[in-house]
């Protein structure tokens, strides 16, 4: 066993030419980056888990309430076993031959099916409080996280000038407010991934699993081979856009719909200059070729460019997403509203919301208001 741990931390993978672990070792003088740093990071995540339930209850809710958000739950589909089997174990959402076929077995309608379809689709929502509530967590968790790093990132030298973020790498000894900043984004992400069990699922459900999965990879890797300083960078330029979607999607179940505009709008100018423009042009670029100009070729360096550049492509898909609703709103004026739904499909709308500010994928012409985006 120890012999596999030996060959898997293997210095010629991790650490540039001629540096061994032992060099980066903190001593009395000087703190650097380990492994075991990152062994206290579950059990903040359970606590954090504990406060955010207990904020979306005691705070979160009782806001939305003061807001005018009510605590409504969708109306129970009528009892039917053929429909409720061909629910569970055929389709959610059955097409025209599908609807047919049902109509003529129930002596329905095809509107009668297609209702009853749609009503089951809304049942067990969760209600627009629930969701205000879970958003104004993370809206909470975003603005304290921007508001930290801007204080702090900016005022490093290797924030303007990337190349600084390689000259002396490794030896780039750690100060207290990274290390708060890299575990307060660390257990955060750690905290969404244990949650997934109870939270809102949306249609960029495995979008978003794989940006929190690899978020985590990103920032537990980096830190172990410090690479703190373009992680820090990843980081910043995450945030801020995170803040304005998160307040938009509050907007929204607020029926703030003015406001939600505007909000929408910072955030996706934020989001095209942060995650389309700087990271990849700036810090992807600084660790794709200014490392390699300055630091030389390692293979761990590979690995935290191949996760940059998953993390990249999310952001793509997710910036199409963005373009096609704002030529929605712009072009088709239909903004804040889902084409499919109808006035008994209050679920299906505020859809609106869950897939284009979070994340998540609405399909153009019936796209309406999601992005998630994290850190990532």
């Amino acid at each position: 066993m120890a012999g596999k741990i030996s060959w898997f931390w293997n210095e010629r993978f991790w650490l540039p030419p001629n540096i061994t672990w032992a060099d980066i070792r903190s001593t009395d003088e000087v703190r650097y980056p380990a492994l075991e740093d990152l062994y206290i990071v579950f059990p903040y995540a359970v606590i954090l888990l504990i406060i955010r339930l207990c904020f979306e209850r005691l705070i979160g809710m009782p806001f939305g309430r003061l807001l005018g958000i009510k605590q409504s739950a969708n109306r129970k589909p009528e009892p039917n076993t053929i429909l409720e089997k061909a629910y569970n174990s055929v389709t959610h959402n059955p097409d025209e031959a599908r609807l047919t076929g049902l109509a003529k077995q129930l002596d329905w309608s095809e509107r009668q099916v297609e209702r009853w379809f749609r009503v089951r689709r809304n049942y067990g929502r969760p209600s627009t409080l629930t969701k205000f509530s879970e958003t104004s967590w993370r809206f909470l968790f975003y603005t304290v996280a921007s508001i930290y790093g801007m204080m702090h990132v900016p005022s490093e030298p290797w924030f303007w000038d990337t190349k600084k973020c390689w000259e002396g790498f490794p030896y780039h000894a750690i100060e207290p407010f990274m290390y708060n900043y890299y575990f307060m984004e660390l257990v955060f992400h750690w905290c969404l991934i244990m949650s997934v069990l109870f939270d809102i699922k949306r249609k960029d459900f495995l979008p978003n699993i794989i940006h929190h999965l690899v978020t985590v990879m990103l920032i537990s890797f980096s830190w172990v081979c410090n690479f703190v300083r373009i992680g820090g960078l990843v980081l910043t330029c995450h945030d801020l856009s995170d803040v304005f979607l998160e307040s938009a999607k509050m907007a929204k179940y607020a029926n703030r719909e003015s406001l939600t505009n505007v909000l929408f709008a910072i955030f996706a100018i934020t989001f095209f200059f942060s995650r389309i423009v700087m990271l990849p042009y700036r810090i992807i670029y600084s660790s794709m070729v200014e490392s390699h100009a300055i630091v030389g070729f390692f293979y761990s360096h590979i690995f935290l460019n191949g996760l940059m550049c998953v993390l990249q492509v999310l952001h793509f898909y997710w910036f199409y997403l963005i373009s096609c609703m704002v030529y929605s709103s712009v072009v088709k004026g239909k903004v804040g509203k889902d084409n499919r739904s109808d006035d008994e499909s209050s679920g299906e709308s505020d859809e609106i919301v869950e897939n284009h500010l979070n994340g998540s994928a609405k399909k153009h012409a019936n796209n309406s208001m999601e992005i998630n985006s994290n850190v990532s």
